[in-house]
């Protein structure tokens, strides 16, 4: 069947024409309706120990096919009135789901059994898995891929990735504690159980600095796995003179505790890393 659907796909995404016929227009929605349900995803985890996440562009094409094909909606929801063309998901308590008033979730994205969502966002594509916190005022935007038991702490902002669509999402893996009014985006990669501290900002051309070990190591648009992180700056010279620039620092790492919870108050403590 996802053979199929990518075919229409993809097929439709060159040539828009070809979502007047019902059957590709039926392929849109189906794909939709599958990301709905989890039962396709916009990227996938890696299986093996050397295997990585692999994306499937064409589930963004869907995506982006989807506008095109519904027309804009009267929403109401109690006292509430929308205007949107994308509809909210239903059956939450089907799904094992808790959203609290106001929290959204569009129809389109998915939401794992016993994930919360405060009053917070999550956009159309998103998976968001098992466990998982969307705490208040915290935005998960498109296609944006959040592992189990993760924590995005209030005010987060994680960005949506949704053109071009070979473009990577943003993907927080399994056990990350992302900080208040940390924002992550531009695909940038969180690896599993890594903590970033209150306002940590993550784009692909930030500079993630290793500053634990005798001399600095520097990565760019992934954080290693347990990694303690904290916003810094560092001097850079301009024609106008020499002034601070945004950098990330990664001060330690969190322990490999099987214990989440008390791995994850651990690091907190011992580095002092503000939430």
């Amino acid at each position: 069947m996802t053979d199929a659907l990518r075919s229409s796909i993809e097929a439709a995404f060159r040539d828009r024409e070809l979502l007047k016929q019902a059957s590709y227009r039926d392929a849109v929605l189906a794909t939709i309706e599958a990301l709905d349900k989890g039962q396709v995803r916009v990227a996938t985890p890696p299986v093996g120990p050397n295997d990585d996440w692999t994306d499937h562009a064409w589930v963004k094409e869907a995506v982006l096919l989807y506008f095109a094909v519904r027309g804009m909606e009267r929403i109401e929801v109690g006292p509430f009135e929308f205007r949107d063309k994308i509809p909210l998901k239903r059956d939450l308590d089907k799904a094992g789901v808790r959203v609290v008033p106001p929290g959204t979730a569009r129809y389109g994205s998915f939401l794992a059994e016993g994930a919360i969502l405060m009053p917070g966002y999550v956009n159309i594509g998103a998976y968001v898995g098992a466990g998982t916190m969307v705490d208040t005022w915290a935005t998960v935007g498109s296609c944006a891929q959040i592992g189990r038991d993760v924590h995005l702490a209030g005010g987060v902002g994680i960005g949506g990735v949704l053109e071009p669509p070979g473009a990577r999402p943003v993907i927080i893996e399994d056990g990350v504690f992302v900080g208040s009014r940390c924002v992550v985006v531009g695909g940038v990669r969180v690896r599993k159980d890594a903590v970033l501290g209150a306002n940590v900002v993550l784009t692909p051309t930030v500079p993630i600095i290793d500053v634990s070990g005798p001399e600095p190591k520097e990565y760019r648009g992934e954080v290693p796995e347990r990694s303690v992180v904290i916003p810094g700056v560092r001097p850079k010279r301009f024609p106008a003179g020499e002034y601070g620039v945004p950098c990330a620092l990664i001060i330690g790492e969190r322990s490999a505790s099987t214990d989440r919870a008390t791995s994850l108050n651990s690091a907190l403590r011992d580095f002092q890393v503000a939430t």
